[in-house]
């Protein structure tokens, strides 16, 4: 991060969601050849970015072996890219069968962001899709895993938490819990009664609250739920949905939208978390249609609503 923040320099990186990590010969985007990256990297270019984040569901670059790693970021600076945070996905903690392997991942994912010089990583809580997930069109009109109602379960996931923030700490690295439905961050009070819990000053709240305004059924309104986390923020993933509520029928729909079109005011959103003290990176994402391009238009969004100078 540098150390004076404008407009021009504020750390805005491309998600990869929109990539696949199988690619059409069956094979992993893990093991691709260091060529295949750089084609894929070309493109997050040529849209204009120089910040990356290769996203985990794309690639978990954790994983790589420390020779691969080296040939992932020689890739990376030669596309004329910089990493600023890692993000994970689906690789719950708390998950009933996996969730030792994914405290065990999540350590390896903050020892190689302090390798590669990232300064944030973000965790969640959410799991994998459903079945009735993985065929629905959009992903969260579908029911998705819930978080047990179990206070055991509720410690266990700050402990591990507070396990994953102090070892980001050891190594100068801010870790970013995202918000995400039906989670134990799946509203603006819970997020901000778990992230207290934990209690670790690097520890911070992604304000993903696309993730919240997209469902088909009622949410907190947006403002009061910026109100609420905006001290608490951190690595920002930031995306935006229209929604229409008929109060006759009690009819939702949403649909995802250009970060300056949809339902949240991004303007008014960040004012807020920059008056609090955010100063850390935000990450543009976009499902459906050409993700990469609008993306592109979010950042650049977000380059004319930035202070022009901290």
């Amino acid at each position: 991060m540098v150390e004076t923040l404008t407009r021009e320099t504020w750390p805005i990186a491309a998600a990869m969601i929109q990539q696949q990590n199988i690619l059409p010969d069956g094979s992993s985007v893990q093991d691709q050849a260091a060529e295949g990256w750089a084609a894929t990297l070309a493109d997050v270019a040529d849209a204009g970015f120089t910040e990356l984040d290769p996203t985990d569901s794309w690639l978990r670059i954790a994983d790589l072996s420390p020779s691969r790693l080296d040939e992932f970021m020689a890739v990376v600076a030669e596309a004329g890219l910089t990493i600023p945070a890692i993000s994970t996905a689906r690789r719950s903690v708390i998950d009933a069968e996996h969730g030792d392997d994914y405290l065990a991942y999540g350590h390896r994912v903050i020892e190689t962001a302090g390798r590669i010089g990232a300064k944030a990583v973000s965790f969640g809580l959410f799991q994998a899709l459903t079945e009735p997930q993985k065929k629905a069109l959009w992903f969260w009109t579908a029911q998705g895993h819930v978080n047990p109602d179990d206070p055991a379960i509720w410690d266990k996931a700050v402990s591990r938490i507070g396990e994953l923030g102090r070892h980001a700490a050891e190594l100068g690295i801010e870790l970013a819990l995202e918000m995400y439905e039906d989670t134990y961050l799946g509203t603006a009070d819970s997020s901000v009664r778990f992230v207290t819990d934990v209690d670790l000053p690097n520890v911070k709240l992604n304000l993903d609250l696309g993730n919240l305004i997209r469902l088909h059924r009622p949410v907190e309104h947006w403002l009061s739920m910026v109100q609420k986390t905006a001290p608490f923020a951190g690595y920002w993933h930031a995306k935006n949905y229209y929604r229409t509520e008929d109060e006759t029928s009690g009819l939702i729909v949403t649909a995802p939208a250009p970060l300056e079109f949809g339902i949240i005011n991004y303007r008014v959103a960040i004012k807020l978390a920059i008056a609090h003290g955010f100063r850390s990176a935000f990450l543009v994402e976009h499902y459906g249609g050409d993700g990469l391009s609008v993306s592109a238009t979010n950042r650049a969004y977000l380059r004319r609503i930035l202070p022009k100078r901290l």
